[in-house]
C-alpha cells in the first residue's frame, strides 16, 4: 500500500551504512515508525526531507506493517531555527515532547499544529523569545495531552483571580496562598498576577494567537518554570533534549574572560 501524507520529522535514528529509522509526525496518522533506506548515500533525493525537524511531503509504503519512505520532498526547513544551536536545541525538545505524547497510528492534527506553530514561532518570529514560545508550548501541550490545568481561579475557594496565586505541581490547579494547606502534599509554585492572565490565555484562548501575549521577564520566569515543572510532574520523565538546551543557556551566562569573543 502506497499513500502520499505530510510529516514532520521529530527523530531520526542512523542505521547500517545508508540508512535512517525516522520517527514521523503524520498529517493523516498520526506518530510513525519509517524507514529511510539510502538517504544518507551522496546524492539521495530523500536525505533533505528526511533531517530532523524537516516537514515534507512524503510518499510511504507499508509492507508487512512497516512503513519505509519511497519519495520524499521538503516543505519547510526552518533555517532560523537550524542557524541558532540554543533554538535549534528548543525546537529538538518540543519534537521529544511530541514523541512522548503523541500515540503510534492516531492522528493528533492539534499537537502536530502546535509543534510547527512553535517551531514557527522560533523560526520566523524574532520578537517573541524562546522563552516565552518554551512555556507556551509545554502549557498548551498539556492541555491537548489530557492535563488541562485548572486556571480559572482558586481550586479551594473559587476566588478569581486567586490571592497570592500559588500553582500545585501534582492536582494541577491554582489557588490562593492561604489556601495552601487545602490543596495537600506537593509542590505548589508562585506565579504573579500577570502570569496568572497569560496562563489563562494559553489555556483557553485561541490557538492562532497562542504566543500573542506578553510578560515582563520575572512574570514569564515564572511561567516558565511552572509550566516546565508541571509537564516533568504529570508525564513523570525528564528529556535529554531540555538538559542540553539548559547547558547552552548556562554557558551563555557563564562571564568570559576579557577579551575572549564568544564564538
Amino acid at each position: 500500500m502506497h499513500t502520499t501524507t505530510k510529516a514532520l520529522v521529530l527523530r531520526a535514528v542512523d542505521y547500517k551504512e545508508s540508512d535512517k529509522v525516522l520517527t514521523v509526525l503524520a498529517q493523516d496518522y498520526g506518530k510513525l515508525t519509517v524507514s529511510a533506506r539510502g538517504c544518507r548515500k551522496k546524492g539521495s533525493p530523500i536525505a533533505a526531507a528526511c533531517q530532523l525537524l524537516a516537514w515534507s511531503e512524503m510518499v510511504l509504503y507499508d509492507y508487512r506493517g512497516r512503513w519505509s519512505v519511497k519519495e520524499a520532498s521538503t516543505e519547510r526547513l526552518f533555517p532560523g531555527v537550524r542557524d541558532d544551536l540554543e533554538r535549534l536545541a528548543l525546537g529538538c525538545y518540543f519534537a521529544e515532547v511530541a514523541e512522548t505524547l503523541a500515540v503510534e497510528g492516531v492522528p493528533s492534527p492539534e499537537l502536530l499544529a502546535l509543534t510547527l506553530n512553535s517551531l514557527h514561532a522560533l523560526d520566523r518570529m524574532p520578537d517573541k523569545s524562546p522563552a516565552l514560545v518554551k512555556a507556551a508550548f509545554e502549557w498548551r501541550c498539556m492541555c491537548l495531552s489530557g492535563y488541562e490545568p485548572a486556571a480559572g481561579g482558586c481550586a479551594v475557594c473559587g476566588l478569581s483571580p486567586p490571592e497570592e496565586p500559588r500553582f500545585h505541581l501534582r492536582e494541577g490547579a491554582l489557588h490562593c496562598a492561604g489556601c495552601r494547606w487545602e490543596m495537600g502534599e506537593g509542590i505548589s509554585m508562585p506565579l504573579s498576577a500577570a502570569a496568572v492572565a497569560a496562563l489563562e490565555h494559553l489555556v483557553h484562548g485561541s490557538p492562532k494567537r497562542l504566543f500573542s501575549f506578553r510578560l515582563d521577564a520575572e512574570s514569564l520566569r515564572q511561567l516558565g518554570q511552572a509550566g516546565e515543572a508541571y509537564l516533568h510532574t504529570q508525564l513523570e520523565r525528564g528529556f535529554r533534549t531540555l538538559d542540553f538546551y539548559k547547558q547552552l543557556q548556562l554557558g551563555e551566562q557563564t562571564p568570559r574572560p576579557a577579551g575572549v569573543a564568544k564564538e
